[in-house]
């Protein structure tokens, strides 16, 4: 059995089991937390798929369990009225301090439970089950929660970390290729911050990844996931310079969706490929990186059919980017600080970047 991945901070630990089939082994690893009651929060599409064979496992263990409180697929639930819908259900369920949330569904189902577990009864537990790539890699594990307002994303949240995050790569065999293919960009995105051959093994390795292959599949998520509990544990909640370095590509990417209205026309893995493009842009237009490093990444991400050129988008304009760039959390009295690259596996922060050279790449 594969040995789970364990995050340990000052004040709290919590384990990431990575394997096939251990969706059916929840009920067993939440049961030594002892929860009175717990709840599921999922939504319309996982309960479709996940609802059933989760709430077999936890009454396999004996737990008990209130109704599942079901919210609409999609990044319009990170909303303050999903988060008074959540709460509410909570409730009147008889939710109490010892009380476990499972969080089963993508990144915007994660996020808005964390965030609601965050605040209930002033803080309760909560679990990750990420059923898209993209949750499994990147936003089920750091404890970063919260909700989108009108004026960007993220920008109503806390950071409380899970008790404990489950990953099955099976569940990902009902995910459509095109969020599968949003999600690998965070995995690749990894490479190029930290790990130049990890990269270049995405590179080579892509056809397998995509066509499902376990061995592959699971390598790339473990290794993805390990790099990032790696960061979190040096920097669980971006006091420094540590963590921020996985925001690659966001700056660009978070002003992208914005505009996009978080509709689905913009998933939010392709908004990130379109970043990583601009932020090698940036770092070549600097004199950090050289036009080599764009096209690498323009021509991989390209190959599969991710967007890489914003200029197909008619509201991308300069001036609308810019003014949503300058509400992103990284920056500090109107000054825009960037993650850019010194080449594939060496970013850095980038402080007090210049308009003017930000519109260079726009």
């Amino acid at each position: 059995m594969t040995a789970p991945i364990r995050i340990e901070l000052s004040n709290h630990a919590y384990d990431i089991h990575i394997r096939p089939g251990v969706l059916a082994e929840v009920g067993a690893l939440l049961a030594p937390f002892k929860p009175t009651r717990v709840f599921v929060v999922t939504d319309e599409h996982c309960a479709q798929h996940y609802v059933m064979p989760l709430i077999s496992a936890l009454r396999a263990a004996q737990l008990d369990m209130g109704p599942p409180i079901v919210v609409p697929a999609g990044e319009g639930s990170k909303s303050f009225g999903q988060f008074e819908y959540v709460t509410r259900e909570l409730l009147r369920g008889g939710v109490d301090r010892n009380s476990i949330l499972i969080a089963l569904g993508g990144g915007v189902v994660g996020d808005l439970t964390g965030f609601v577990a965050a605040t209930v009864l002033r803080g309760i537990r909560y679990m990750q089950i990420p059923t898209t790539l993209l949750s499994q890699v990147d936003s089920s594990v750091g404890g970063k929660t919260g909700i989108n307002v009108a004026e960007g994303k993220n920008l109503v949240g806390a950071f409380h970390h899970p008790a404990l995050v489950v990953i099955d790569p099976q569940v990902l065999q009902t995910l459509p290729q095109r969020e599968l293919l949003a999600g690998y960009v965070e995995i690749y995105k990894m490479g190029l911050i930290l790990d130049e051959p990890f990269a270049a093994w995405c590179e080579e390795n892509i056809s397998a990844i995509l066509a499902m292959d376990e061995t592959a599949l699971a390598h790339a998520i473990r290794v993805a996931v390990q790099y990032k509990a790696d960061v979190v544990m040096k920097d669980p909640e971006e006091r420094n310079d540590i963590r921020a370095l996985l925001n690659l590509g966001h700056t660009f990417a978070h002003a992208y969706e914005a505009l996009s209205s978080y509709n689905g026309a913009l998933l939010h893995g392709e908004a990130v490929a379109l970043g990583l493009v601009k932020a090698a842009e940036l770092s070549a237009h600097l004199g950090y990186a050289d036009a080599a490093l764009i096209r690498r990444i323009e021509t991989h991400l390209g190959h599969m059919g991710l967007p890489v050129d914003p200029k197909f988008y008619s509201n991308f304009t300069p001036d609308a980017v810019i003014a949503r760039m300058r509400g992103d959390k990284k920056n500090n009295r109107g000054e825009l600080n960037f993650i850019l690259l010194k080449g594939a596996g060496k970013a850095f922060v980038a402080k007090n970047i210049a308009e003017a050279d930000a519109r260079a790449v726009l």
